[in-house]
């Protein structure tokens, strides 16, 4: 027997209810940032990125979009009545900071800001010497 799909609306979750402790994923690319929300047993509760915010182009990848994310981001927390969540930032993007920025001044107790960007410890092996 299928089960019936339910469809969500773009940044919606498909189940309702109060999460009152949640993890902020902050995504930040060279091209754009992707915040998500997930509660704590890893279920996505939501997802935010500045393309979704409205900017386009290399305006995705500046800090003031990767800022207007994390507002938009936080308005949905608020919605959802998150108290405390914990912020998880990954990779090189401008938006790193300036994420960060805006969800510290939100008024959502942080207990926990870690970055688990990945770094190499010695990198790939080079390609040879080229043959004439």
């Amino acid at each position: 027997m299928m089960k019936k799909k339910i469809s969500a609306t773009r940044g919606e979750s498909k189940r309702r209810g109060i999460v009152p402790k949640g993890v902020i994923h902050v995504r930040a690319s060279l091209n754009n940032t992707i915040i998500t929300i997930a509660d704590a047993g890893g279920q996505v509760v939501s997802w935010v990125s500045a393309g979704a915010c409205g900017f386009r182009g290399a305006r995705k990848s500046a800090a003031f979009a990767a800022q207007a994310a994390a507002d938009c981001a936080i308005r949905t927390l608020i919605d959802r009545g998150v108290e405390r969540a914990e912020v998880v930032i990954t990779g090189p993007g401008p938006g790193r900071d300036a994420a960060l920025g805006a969800l510290c001044g939100s008024g959502i107790v942080l207990a926990l800001v870690r970055d688990v960007t990945p770094m190499p410890h010695n990198g790939c092996r080079p390609p040879g010497a080229r043959y004439v």
